[in-house]
């Protein structure tokens, strides 16, 4: 493994690279509250045969948390992406995302091409310009809540959200390993990701996804019943797409079970078809 400290347009971002030279290339962008580590588990089971570039994104990990909310825009993160890619001299890749990451991966997708695209929990934005501007307050709210009461009251809160509530399941271990990666974000950072990149800020791609042609990938768990429903959609509307629902998992199926994600992931890229 290969960790990294870059400057891509004026913003140093973190990233991890594995099995480097191998043929097929996979980029994994993280959720929320998420970073490089969320991965490593899923890693493990992926094949020698596959690179893998795992990034933090903006506002996350050991990349850089700008106090400037408009530079978390899905546009700027967008570019973010593209010049790093550049930089690394990575194309032809299958990139894949999950939950906010993966709502990320879409909008990189439809704008730049990739190999694959493949998508955990994932959304293309909220579809009504109402439901947008309630989301918008409420997590203006959310932003505010870090900055005044700080990391821990936030992430004692975010835990209980019935988002996650599959999680409890999880070994103590392995619960608070997920702890201590959401602890150890930046109070700015995750309050502007929540300002700068939210469902309620972001564009949506809903009328997109008729014109994208990348072979797509969506992966549920089937406990998470409000992504299983927004997967549904998705799939009848995407033109080259597979879902796959994980039994007995919720909205982290590469958490809840990472031997399970990698192996959906080894054979979405070693498939020539779907």
């Amino acid at each position: 493994m290969e960790s990294l400290q870059v400057k891509v347009r004026s913003l140093t971002m973190h990233l991890k690279r594995f099995n480097s030279g191998a043929e097929e290339k996979l980029v994994l962008l993280h959720g929320f509250t998420g970073s490089t580590s969320t991965w490593d588990n899923v890693i493990k089971y992926l094949p020698s045969t596959i690179e893998v570039l795992t990034i933090d994104l903006i506002g996350h990990g050991e990349t850089f948390s700008p106090d400037d909310f408009a530079r978390y825009y899905v546009e700027e993160q967008i570019e973010d992406l593209h010049e790093l890619f550049i930089q690394q001299d990575w194309t032809d890749f299958t990139l894949a995302g999950y939950s906010m990451g993966g709502r990320l991966a879409l909008a990189y997708a439809e704008k730049y091409p990739v190999k694959r695209l493949i998508l955990e929990s994932s959304s293309p934005g909220l579809a009504e310009v109402e439901e947008r501007a309630k989301r918008k307050i409420a997590d203006e709210l959310l932003a505010n809540k870090i900055t005044e009461e700080g990391i821990v009251s936030f992430i004692d809160y975010w835990e209980e959200i019935p988002l996650f509530e599959s999680q409890k399941s999880l070994s103590f271990e392995k619960r608070e390993m997920i702890r201590a990666e959401r602890l150890a974000q930046s109070e700015i950072g995750l309050a502007n990701s929540l300002r700068g990149f939210s469902t309620g800020v972001q564009f949506s791609y809903w009328d997109k996804l008729e014109q994208m042609n990348s072979s797509s990938v969506l992966i549920v768990g089937e406990l998470d019943e409000k992504f299983c429903r927004i997967a549904d959609l998705m799939k009848k509307q995407l033109p080259n797409a597979r879902l796959v629902k994980v039994k007995g998992v919720g909205h982290a199926i590469h958490v809840e079970n990472p031997e399970i994600f990698a192996t959906i992931i080894e054979e979405a890229i070693l498939e020539e078809d779907y």
